[in-house]
């Protein structure tokens, strides 16, 4: 193909700029032409007065190109959020303004990336100089960072004979990030949050971490806690309330290797790793904990140094937000070994990973050991849905039977594996996919309330 019938082939797909003929206009032209064949039928006409004739319709229609808005007489403006929840809808605002004498009816299709949702081509009308509004819905499933440089406009005059298409530079930068709903759902209420699906907060031993007030004594509260001075002063039962204590050091290690892309029922593990690890983040900083992170493959991949306050999830959110799984096998051994030099006050280890693949790690059993003396370490996994529903089926012939017996054999092995890692002091829990974020927080409080770290 050449070059010339590449920008033709490309100014009807909206690329480019140009004119092109509507509908009304062809159809015009074939009613047209089937009276000059009647007319040649019934006359005989020469070709010289055909030809003539046909030049005169095509010039006459062109008189139809200046009775709409010339390129400089249009202007455009985005309205887009530039940070996209992943596979939330959002609204995206076009703004026409037409400063010209001439109504005119147009179709657009804006430069968003393949992988959002496209609802296009949108159609409107702009009358003259007035400002028109189009908006359209838009989503993302694709986490990272996206530019949107073009604007693709076509529109017609009041007789629609001819369309004028153009080409607009109109920048945005926008980024897609992690699906954020469970980290504001316990932002907003916590212990509504950690009530979900039958979690629910831990009671913290009495009388220890920091002292927090002196409240009225309510029945379910430890007489041991009463505190007599206050009482004898007030003429009511007082007594002390406890927190936790603030300021501990939380590390969140994000896996990032072949099978954190594995698929679920809904997206794949890393995206739910990251819900639930930015979960945990705002519950450790909203308590007043320092947060660092590291996510890892074959290699560390980001490493954010420990800080706290809210405003520290936002460095987290930046650092993360276009994390990809990696097609290789994650070196635990690396990262334990990068963490130990990076690391050196006690704090909670929370590894987010594949639990299956992390047993048969005997490599990291020895790093884990060294780090145990010093830190907590807690795993946080995913439930295989596909193994518990092969163990779940009745067998009705001899493969089923076979199938279920190999899951079963499975499942007993890593049961067997995870209790030789704990009897060495570390801890791994797996949860469904659905409930990762608040299986995470769970035991993040309840490891803070029994004062742990």
């Amino acid at each position: 193909m050449t070059k010339l019938l590449k920008n033709l082939w490309g100014r009807f797909l909206f690329q480019g700029r140009g004119i092109l003929p509507t509908k009304r206009l062809l159809s015009a032209y074939l009613s047209f032409s089937l009276l000059i064949i009647l007319l040649v039928s019934l006359f005989d006409l020469t070709w010289s007065l055909i030809i003539a004739l046909n030049i005169i319709i095509i010039l006459a229609s062109l008189l139809d190109l200046n009775y709409s808005p010339k390129k400089k007489q249009l202007s455009f403006r985005r309205t887009i959020t530039k940070e996209l929840e992943r596979n939330l809808t959002y609204t995206v605002e076009i703004e026409v303004s037409n400063t010209s004498e001439h109504d005119l009816s147009f179709f657009l299709v804006d430069g968003i990336p393949q992988s959002f949702k496209q609802p296009f081509p949108l159609q409107g009308k702009a009358q003259k100089a007035s400002t028109s509004l189009v908006t359209y819905e838009t989503n993302a499933p694709v986490r990272g960072k996206y530019e949107i440089e073009k604007l693709y406009f076509r529109y017609t005059s009041r007789f629609g004979l001819w369309k004028k298409q153009q080409t607009i530079g109109l920048v945005d930068s926008v980024k897609v990030i992690p699906d954020l709903t469970e980290t504001k759902h316990y932002l907003g209420n916590a212990q509504r949050f950690l009530l979900y699906e039958g979690s629910k907060i831990r009671k913290q031993q009495r009388g220890v971490g920091d002292f927090a007030q002196i409240r009225n004594y309510v029945v379910g509260d430890d007489p041991r806690m009463i505190n007599w001075r206050q009482t004898a002063k007030v003429q009511e039962v007082m007594t002390n309330e406890y927190e936790p204590e603030h300021g501990k050091y939380v590390t969140i290690l994000i896996d990032c290797g072949r099978m954190m892309g594995a698929e679920l029922t809904v997206d794949n593990r890393l995206e739910k790793v990251l819900e639930a690890a930015l979960t945990v983040t705002a519950a450790a900083l909203k308590k007043g904990d320092y947060v660092s992170i590291l996510a890892f493959s074959k290699e560390v991949k980001v490493f954010v140094p420990p800080a706290k306050g809210m405003t520290h999830l936002q460095t987290i959110l930046q650092a993360i937000y276009n994390l990809k799984v990696d097609p290789a096998e994650s070196n635990y051994a690396a990262v334990l070994t990068y963490l130990e030099t990076m690391q050196k006050k006690r704090s909670l280890l929370l590894l987010f990973s594949d639990v299956r693949t992390f047993l048969h790690e005997e490599s990291a059993l020895a790093y884990l050991q060294r780090l145990r003396q010093r830190h907590l370490f807690v795993m946080i996994g995913i439930e295989d849905v596909a193994i518990l529903k092969k163990i779940n089926e009745e067998p009705v012939d001899i493969r089923s039977a076979m199938v279920k017996s190999i899951a079963q054999q499975q499942i007993l092995i890593k049961k067997k594996r995870k209790l030789q890692w704990e009897k060495q002091g570390l801890q791994m829990i797996e949860a469904r996919e659905e409930k990762l974020a608040v299986a995470a927080v769970s035991h993040y409080i309840d490891i803070m309330n029994r004062n742990l770290i």
